[in-house]
């Protein structure tokens, strides 16, 4: 790389960084899902498309994003009992694989219209929206369609959730409100991340970056008897490293593929919505909870407002424990995804 290239390039970034950091604090003020990720989608992607050219983000930087993805994705672990997950075992198995199963269908579907199969796959695929684009990345799909695609369903299951949930008869028990972060949580996800993602290699783990830290995690997280809840810093870190790697790499041709393929993708999200509601009347039966809890359980993804609504509403643990067992079977199944699809 030139002299000249590498002054545009960091020229090009000390605007992106502050922008991207001014939007998504706007945009989380407004209450917009995945603020920090869609700013710095946006200022990154203007950027790229105004010059023409990629907005590189440095490997070290996004390894690291990958890696504290990981760790968030693993911390809510901490506050559920292993006797309680595995209570709720068998309805969060279905729910993954109805969640599974209609993202391979639809996926498959898409790849015969101008994408991948992993792209079109990862990018149907409910709960981790987070992190799709960064295994997206890994597997050999295009980050860009996923993180759009992904951002679409968010959007929308983000907003209809409360609107439905306003109309259900909630369990009215007692939320908790989250605890703040200890000072030595600031060097311990370093750390994990840190050892994780070698552990991960050596170990041959898939995607390794990512469930390196994000197994290891899970391991102290059940042995330290203590709050592991991450620093809002330190997760707006990695959420604006992954919006650059979506946004830096827009241009023209891809927009105007999302484009074209955007009411097929509309059409699967409305019946993703759908299929996923069913399920939650068969969850409420089965664990006879309300259909409050069955609705939020089976939710396909925004786990942040499922959250919140849970602890509003008084939701039991079915709620978090059927949405960590499928989050945990999405990834896995996306880990493995191309060595599935070279047996097709």
């Amino acid at each position: 790389m030139s002299i000249i290239v590498r002054v545009h390039t960091w020229l090009r970034w000390l605007i992106v960084a502050p922008t991207s950091v001014a939007l998504g604090f706007v945009l989380s003020r407004l209450g917009v899902p995945a603020a920090w990720i869609l700013g710095a989608i946006l200022a990154s992607g203007a950027m790229a498309l105004a010059s023409g050219r990629d907005l590189p983000v440095d490997p070290r930087i996004l390894s690291a994003a990958r890696g504290i993805i990981g760790v968030i994705a693993a911390l809510p672990l901490a506050n559920v009992p292993p006797r309680e997950l595995l209570s709720y075992l068998a309805p969060g198995v279905m729910v993954a694989v109805v969640t599974v199963g209609l993202a391979f269908a639809g996926g498959l579907f898409l790849a015969r219209h101008g994408v991948s199969r992993e792209t079109g796959i990862l990018s149907l695929l409910a709960g981790g929206a987070s992190m799709m684009p960064a295994v997206a990345e890994d597997v050999g799909g295009d980050p860009r369609y996923v993180a759009l695609s992904q951002y679409l369903r968010l959007l929308a299951v983000s907003v209809t959730l409360p609107l439905v949930a306003a109309f259900l008869t909630a369990p009215g028990g007692t939320g908790h409100a989250p605890e703040a972060s200890a000072w030595w949580v600031w060097l311990l996800i370093p750390a994990l991340v840190a050892v994780g993602q070698p552990l991960g290699t050596l170990l041959h783990m898939p995607n390794s970056k990512v469930f390196g830290p994000l197994v290891l995690t899970a391991v102290v997280a059940s042995v330290i008897d203590a709050p592991l809840t991450p620093p809002p810093a330190i997760s707006i870190v990695a959420f604006l490293a992954i919006g650059w790697l979506c946004g830096g790499g827009l241009n023209v041709p891809a927009l105007k593929l999302f484009a074209r393929l955007l009411p097929v993708t509309v059409t699967y999200i409305v019946a993703l919505m759908g299929a996923c509601a069913a399920v939650g009347l068969v969850v409420s039966a089965w664990l006879d909870i309300t259909y409050y809890e069955g609705y939020l359980a089976t939710s396909p993804g925004a786990i942040e407002t499922v959250l919140a609504l849970s602890a509003e509403g008084g939701a039991g643990p079915a709620v978090i424990a059927i949405q960590l067992i499928r989050l945990c079977g999405v990834l896995m199944f996306a880990a493995y995804l191309p060595k599935l699809l070279k047996r097709l």
